[in-house]
């Protein structure tokens, strides 16, 4: 294993003092415990906290400031953070109208979360994201898992919560963006832990892991690797499948199209899947008028990559396109 570490046990505090570094008029660095806040608290507005595992970046600490998250808890690589750094960031962040969870639905985050939100003194809120339509049955997972359409729930949310909205109403929004996105992802390779020092799975150089997670769980199925369009159409056919319900009953066929890498994936392929897509949505009926490439929820240094959809409609719209600033998305401000 090559990479560029002093050791294992150091890793995060050293890259949380970097990111704190590089982007400190957007972010504060805590420690003992972590977590990361933003460099001018919000006032008055419902605090939008987040959170998981190290080894996803730059999810979720890459999104704190003006429009998405107030505060973030990085655990360790692919390990739930503590309930000790949600309560102190949310007390830290909390400014006067609630705080609102958004977990990523994997067993360890939800329960640490449900934890510190238990010990809160003030009122809460959770949204699960739950948005990869890979998760097909229960052997090794006990639901849908929350990947790259976090990114989307944050953005959308961080926006509402901009406007003073309350705490239920950030809450249905969450959960009105998260069902109305799907995801799934590819692996080429798979990633390494740094603690562990080895692949996490082994993939031969002539296969691909179909509807891998992010940390490196089973997908539906191992094949034989093939043509990008032969890829590309399946993880498209089973995102339409999965929204089939939602879009049979929807007006508008607007949606957002995120392609998203897994680390290690170079833009030159990731803008492909995207043309690719593209053509398969178009297809289908629905038109891409929001879209977005890019290394936005990673895992580690996986070779890979996930295709996420979001049927939009005037409200997620209207929240996607408001100004963000910080360190990993900004328009508009």
């Amino acid at each position: 294993m090559k990479k560029f570490i002093n050791s294992t046990d150091a890793l995060l505090k050293e890259s949380l003092t970097g990111f704190g570094q590089a982007h400190a008029d957007l972010v504060q660095v805590h420690f003992e415990p972590a977590y990361v806040t933003r460099a001018k608290p919000a006032q008055n507005k419902v605090a939008i906290v987040s959170g998981g595992g190290s080894g996803h970046e730059p999810l979720h600490a890459g999104y704190i400031g003006y429009g998405m998250l107030d505060a973030a808890c990085p655990g360790q690589v692919f390990t739930s953070p503590t309930p000790d750094q949600m309560l102190a960031a949310a007390e830290v962040v909390h400014a006067g109208k609630g705080i609102l969870f958004i977990v990523k639905n994997y067993a360890g985050d939800v329960m640490n979360f449900e934890m510190a939100a238990e010990m809160l003194p003030f009122d809460h809120a959770t949204v699960l994201t739950s948005d990869d339509c890979a998760v097909i049955n229960s052997t090794y997972t006990t639901g849908r898992r929350g990947v790259a359409g976090t990114v989307i729930v944050e953005k959308c949310v961080g926006s509402l919560a901009e406007t003073g909205a309350s705490l239920h109403a950030c809450q249905l929004l969450g959960n009105k963006v998260n069902a109305r996105t799907a995801s799934i992802g590819v692996a080429l390779t798979s990633c390494t832990v740094p603690a562990a020092g080895r692949p996490t799975f082994d993939i031969s150089d002539s296969e691909l892991e179909m509807g891998v997670g992010i940390h490196g769980e089973p997908g539906r199925r191992r094949e034989a690797m093939r043509e990008a369009d032969s890829i590309v159409g399946d993880c498209v056919a089973a995102i339409l499948a999965d929204l089939k319900t939602t879009l049979e009953n929807d007006t508008s066929k607007d949606i957002l199209l995120l392609v998203n890498g897994l680390g290690a994936t170079p833009l030159m392929e990731l803008y492909l899947i995207y043309n690719t897509a593209a053509k398969l949505l178009g297809d289908a009926g629905l038109n891409i008028s929001r879209s977005l490439v890019g290394n936005y929820t990673t895992a580690i240094d996986m070779a890979g990559a996930s295709i996420t959809v979001c049927l939009l409609d005037d409200e997620i719209r209207q929240h996607w396109d408001s100004p963000v600033h910080t360190p990993a998305l900004r328009w508009g401000r």
